[in-house]
């Protein structure tokens, strides 16, 4: 697979990744029983799964690694942060409000993932 090709599979994946996970947000914002649909809890999986492979080839095919280049550093401590906002946001929280609360930091922490790939600046300047 070339490189571009990657890129693209690697950029529709942050799409749908972020779509999905807005998606869920809104159904955990609302209490809707299709968060618990079995789709619902696979389909992320895969979606992130292929976007942290398509990365991690990218970075070997580029010879860009994190913890050498600060802009990739930057996207894996965001990544984190991301996750862990992301779990406290759906499944961890313990009352809507605090959920809710920890979902609007997620999306903070996605958006600044998708400025720094953007920019390549941790700073997004």
């Amino acid at each position: 697979m070339s490189y571009l090709a990657l890129k693209h599979l690697h950029v529709t994946c942050v799409v749908l990744s972020g779509l999905g996970f807005c998606l869920r947000g809104w159904w955990m914002a609302t209490a809707s029983p299709r968060l618990l649909a079995r789709l619902t809890r696979v389909l992320p999986h895969v979606i992130d799964s292929t976007l942290l492979g398509s990365a991690l080839v990218m970075a070997w095919m580029s010879g860009q690694y994190p913890f050498v280049h600060g802009w990739l550093t930057a996207k894996v401590l965001g990544l984190l942060a991301y996750i862990l906002l992301g779990a406290m946001a759906l499944k961890r929280a313990p009352t809507r409000a605090a959920r809710l609360r920890f979902f609007v930091l997620a999306l903070l922490a996605y958006a600044y993932i998708v400025g720094v790939a953007l920019t390549r600046n941790p700073l997004l300047l």
